[in-house]
């Protein structure tokens, strides 16, 4: 059966995450639906990885496989018409049949988005943060992140995961007007809720509720008690993900 990469996008707010659960709407089933009418045969798909409820996708990668080769930009566009409004499919493109969304992706990059005014017109998408924050603290900060390896401080308690290493190519905070910054990190994979933890303890840096020392602290005391609560899911995109260009045909 030839396999296939999805890349499509989602406003996040309506669903319960990446991942299918019982009794709540997902991204994965509403695409794995369309799918499934369009083919006129149950079709599953897998994630580059899950985001959770409320979180928003600039990008997503997910594999799947057809019964035989398919018109890749005719599909987009068919799917695209079945879809809901907030979820949209960009391309299509083979990939080998033993491509994997998940475990063949090399990296992934999140984007984290705040503002220090009220703005009406991006109040879904951005976390409003009231009170000065120190940006180049709180950048200086971010550069220990790629001491480390072990983020289970920055990690959602009870997970199934067998390892809390991750590999941080690149953390920072950008800014995008007088009173709009992003948080831009980038790692070979993420833990869940790793990304909202870390730009909540960040932003208790920028606050000076903590030191850049103490930041250090909490990522070796490998305690989520020790870091800070997590920032609002509306405001995170997962913004790219990266393969290797030789699985694509």
């Amino acid at each position: 059966m030839p396999r296939y990469f999805i890349y499509l996008s989602y406003d996040g707010s309506n669903y319960h995450g990446w991942q299918i659960q019982p009794n709540a709407p997902t991204v994965q089933e509403s695409l794995e639906k369309a799918l499934s009418l369009l083919m006129r045969t149950p079709v599953s798909v897998t994630g580059a990885g899950r985001t959770d409820t409320g979180v928003n996708a600039s990008m997503m990668a997910a594999h799947v496989d057809f019964e035989s080769e398919i018109d890749c930009k005719q599909t987009v566009y068919r799917l695209n018409r079945m879809l809901p409004p907030d979820i949209a499919v960009h391309s299509i493109r083979r990939v080998t049949d033993e491509a994997h969304a998940r475990f063949d992706a090399t990296s992934r990059r999140y984007r984290y988005y705040i503002s220090t005014a009220k703005n009406p017109f991006n109040r879904r998408y951005t976390c409003r943060v009231t009170g000065e924050l120190d940006f180049d603290a709180m950048n200086r900060a971010a550069t220990i992140l790629y001491d480390y390896i072990d983020f289970t401080s920055f990690s959602k308690l009870h997970t199934d995961t067998k390892t809390n290493n991750c590999k941080v190519t690149l953390a920072r905070w950008i800014q995008q007007s007088p009173s709009e910054w992003v948080f831009e990190i980038e790692a070979d994979r993420f833990l869940r809720n790793m990304v909202r933890a870390i730009v909540g303890t960040l932003l208790m840096v920028g606050r000076g509720k903590i030191t850049i020392d103490r930041f250090r602290e909490i990522i070796e005391k490998k305690e989520r008690s020790e870091a800070g609560d997590s920032a609002l899911a509306q405001a995170l995109f997962l913004e790219e993900v990266k393969y290797p260009e030789e699985i694509f045909k």
